[in-house]
């Protein structure tokens, strides 16, 4: 009994696996048919999806066509256009050619016919030269039977006694030169000295009318710039100078005419790039500040001048005068102490004339007293000055001699000659204006040198400086005329090969002597 209900139970359980399984193949038997069918509707959708995009590729690949060919059409015409103008170029290029070669045949013949007649002439030029150069020689051998000279001796002679005759006519013509340049010497060495000042103008204005203050970075030019420019506008309007701040590294350029006012000005913007604050009201209290000092310097440097030279009673606007020339520079040569030293030659040169010395120091001290102010008055610093001095209670002498110095109006005592000596003395002694004392000595050699170098030279002596040559001539071998070409030819040759400043007079001395015995 049990074994039969297992095997039904199993029986029971085959029969229920089959039909799962047979119920199972149903349902994929289903869902394969709905996948197939859905594969199918998804393969229609696309099959009329590409259709539908071949006929727009179509439709698309048709107007693409038809606008290309639109193009093709019109590059085409425009092409057929270009070639029509460019065969109606060529073909009127070719009407030229075909011209210019009708022309370059037409030359060539005639250059061919005017070839033969050429030859035709060469060939009687020949001849002619043949005939021409037996009678020369034929001449030329007479001419020496009769003259007993040969051909090189008569090319010598011929050529020294032209060269003799032109060097005498040369002379002669340097002479009238000489003498119609004189006649309007003053109207031509004014116009050289205004042409030279014109020349000169720029660099000395540059040099000396500038200065430099370096900065300690290029920040401080922001600084000193200011907020829309304000504090350069503050220092410009309370020292009266011009800031140039360019592209000059770590620089400012000062530049006026004034040099007290550009002395106050530096002094001013060192203090405040020192001081670090900078704006208008710092800018104004510094600057008030720095006169005040420059205004004492300048009054001590006019009182120790007249304590050096033992000059007293001098008005005390005079003084500062005087001290205001610590700052004007003439050459690179300090005015005050140029001005000091013209002072102590004035006094040496005195007391060996037996002179008064203190009023010839007094003189030599107060002669250039006139450039501490030339800069703001017109005319020459010696009549300037001659003002000033008359102006604050100086003697009638000290004011003529002042006036005098540079013979603006002719010097009339001792005094003034004094005066102008010691200047002289103290603007060109070595050393004076940047000149070392070697290149000095240097070029009085190089002058006595090149004058000795010429023919007929027995001695040469550079004299006043180096401003003055004289030389010496041999008068047997010299004759005046020749002296005037010697002098020429020295200055020439001093102006290329030397380098010198201002003018260097050479003089040429030729002595005629004549001795004679008597005798019994």
């Amino acid at each position: 009994m049990g074994m039969e209900t297992i095997l039904i139970a199993i029986l029971a359980l085959l029969a229920g696996m089959a039909a799962a399984i047979l119920l199972r193949d149903k349902l994929l038997a289903g869902r394969i048919r709905l996948a197939n069918e859905e594969a199918e509707r998804a393969v229609e959708e696309a099959r009329h999806q590409a259709e539908t995009i071949l006929k727009e590729a179509a439709v698309e690949a048709k107007d693409k066509l038809f606008k290309m060919k639109a193009d093709f059409d019109a590059e085409t015409k425009e092409a057929k256009s270009e070639l029509k103008k460019l065969e109606a170029r060529l073909i009127q290029r070719e009407e030229n050619l075909d011209r210019k070669l009708d022309q370059v045949e037409r030359r060539d013949q005639e250059l061919s016919n005017r070839e033969k007649n050429l030859v035709k002439r060469e060939q009687g030029i020949e001849k002619s030269e043949e005939r021409a150069q037996a009678l020369v020689e034929e001449q030329e051998r007479e001419l020496e039977r009769i003259s007993g000279m040969t051909t090189e001796q008569a090319k010598e002679f011929l050529l020294k006694s032209m060269e003799d005759e032109a060097r005498h006519e040369g002379a002669k013509l340097v002479k009238r030169i000489e003498t119609d340049t004189k006649e309007n010497a003053e109207k031509k060495a004014k116009m050289i000295m205004a042409t030279a000042i014109q020349r000169y103008a720029g660099d000395y204005v540059a040099e000396r009318t500038v200065s430099v203050v370096e900065l300690p970075s290029e920040e401080m030019k922001g600084r000193i710039i200011g907020r829309e420019g304000r504090n350069i506008r503050a220092l410009e309007s309370a020292t009266g100078i011009d800031l140039i701040v360019d592209d000059t590294p770590e620089a400012v350029i000062l530049s006026g005419f004034n040099p007290v006012r550009r002395e106050v000005a530096r002094l001013s913007l060192l203090r405040l790039i020192a001081d670090g604050r900078i704006h208008p009201a710092r800018i104004e209290e510094i600057v008030k500040k720095v006169e005040q000092e420059v205004d004492n310097t300048i009054r001590e440097a006019g009182e120790q001048a007249t304590f050096d030279l033992g000059v007293h009673g001098i008005n005390p606007e005079l003084v500062k005068f005087l001290g205001r020339l610590k700052y004007r520079t003439s050459y690179a040569q300090n005015m005050l102490q140029h001005s000091i030293e013209v002072g102590f030659l004035c006094g040496i040169m005195a007391s060996e004339l037996n002179l008064n010395v203190k009023q010839a120091r007094r003189a030599g001290l107060l002669h250039d007293i006139g450039k501490s102010v030339d800069h703001e008055v017109e005319g020459p610093h010696a009549l300037i000055g001659a003002k000033l001095a008359k102006k604050y209670g100086e003697a009638p002498k000290i004011v003529h001699a002042v006036s005098a110095h540079h013979e603006d109006i002719p010097p009339g005592s001792v005094l003034a000659f004094l005066v102008q000596a010691a200047d002289g003395l103290s603007g060109a002694r070595p050393g004076a204006r940047r000149e070392m004392l070697e290149s000095y000595i240097k070029r009085l050699e190089d002058l006595e040198r090149i004058a000795n170098g010429f023919p007929g030279v027995g001695g040469s002596f550079a004299i006043q400086a180096g401003r003055e040559l004289r030389v010496i001539v041999q008068s047997e071998k010299v004759t005046d005329d020749e002296a005037v070409l010697l002098c020429k030819d020295v200055a020439r040759k001093i102006e290329e090969t030397l380098t010198f400043p201002g003018q260097i007079k050479v003089c040429v001395i030729r002595e005629t002597r004549a001795v004679s015995y008597a005798s019994k």
